[in-house]
């Protein structure tokens, strides 16, 4: 089924904070070397890599065939329109990636007079830096396979339905009333407990507070011990790759205390690793804020009075 029906807590996590890679590859790469680092080869891996094989992305694909030595690539084309050229390792090993050089093809010196069998391939043909892999080439017999416009709308439909499933978590087992958000209790937590960065954007020091409230964040651990000189809050100058054990939302940010409250499914015991929050590009479905039962007047956060030349 979708995969909001079976969510499971994964062994490694990273919040990349973006639903698209591509203003920053390099970091993309660093959080996949991570991620991987932590594989013990004890049972088969299965790598889902993502649908942007265009440009860059193809490139960057490539990076990542090299990077990871798979045993087999699987590679789905598309009915009607000639979307790549196979991955074959040949491809793969001749082909300089984003990040990766390929390996230039020799060019034959002639040596000898006779025939053939004296063309000889330069220095750095067949050298053991070339994949291994078994490729597995899918050609679909019906047109409109894999239609490229579609898949934008649908992974954004199912990312609410991840978030949502995800945050499922928070309610009574029970059949019944679902509890809005704002009757669940939230976690409450010292500005100088944890350290804050936003991944995908530049924010102000002193808009930092209007940034995080009523946002998702990835409930991170960095290695460093978060050291506060004031009562907070710390901010990270740049964007660590470091363990992801779940997420949360900003519920509310209470200056005088200065406290963040935090909504989470992640149990106390993980909880207390936690010292670090990531703020991404990602939203939280738009059906939790407006669908609050039992608010008189203005919901909060929501609002119909919108400028768009703003």
């Amino acid at each position: 089924g979708p995969p909001f029906t079976h969510q499971q807590t994964p062994r490694k996590m990273v919040y990349y904070g973006q639903t698209s890679c591509e203003q920053d590859t390099e970091r993309y790469l660093d959080v996949v070397k991570y991620v991987f680092s932590s594989y013990k080869k004890e049972v088969p891996l299965v790598i889902n890599t993502m649908g942007w094989v265009k440009g860059e992305g193809l490139l960057l694909l490539i990076d990542i065939i090299r990077l990871l030595s798979p045993s087999h690539v699987v590679q789905m084309d598309v009915y009607d329109w000639k979307a790549m050229a196979p991955l074959t390792p040949e491809y793969v090993h001749h082909t300089p990636g984003l990040y990766t050089k390929g390996k230039r093809q020799g060019r034959c010196k002639h040596v000898g007079t006779s025939g053939a069998e004296n063309w000889k391939p330069s220095e750095g043909e067949g050298d053991a830096s070339a994949p291994e892999y078994k490729l597995l080439y899918v050609h679909p017999e019906f047109p409109r396979a894999g239609v490229a416009g579609e898949a934008r709308v649908h992974s954004g439909i199912l990312r609410d339905m991840s978030i949502l499933g995800y945050l499922g978590q928070l309610q009574s087992p029970d059949v019944g009333a679902v509890l809005p958000l704002h009757s669940l209790v939230p976690y409450q937590v010292p500005f100088s407990a944890v350290a804050l960065r936003v991944i995908h954007t530049d924010v102000a020091p002193t808009n930092i507070m209007y940034a995080v409230n009523a946002s998702w964040v990835g409930l991170c651990r960095i290695p460093d011990e978060i050291r506060c000189q004031t009562d907070g809050p710390v901010l990270l100058t740049q964007t660590p790759v470091c363990d992801c054990l779940g997420f949360g939302i900003v519920r509310g940010v209470e200056m005088e205390k200065k406290l963040y409250h935090i909504l989470t499914p992640v149990p106390p015991e993980n909880l207390r690793a936690v010292n670090c929050l990531l703020l991404g590009n990602i939203a939280i479905p738009n059906c939790i804020l407006v669908g609050q039962q039992g608010v008189e007047g203005e919901i909060p956060y929501v609002t119909s009075d919108y400028n768009y030349s703003i």
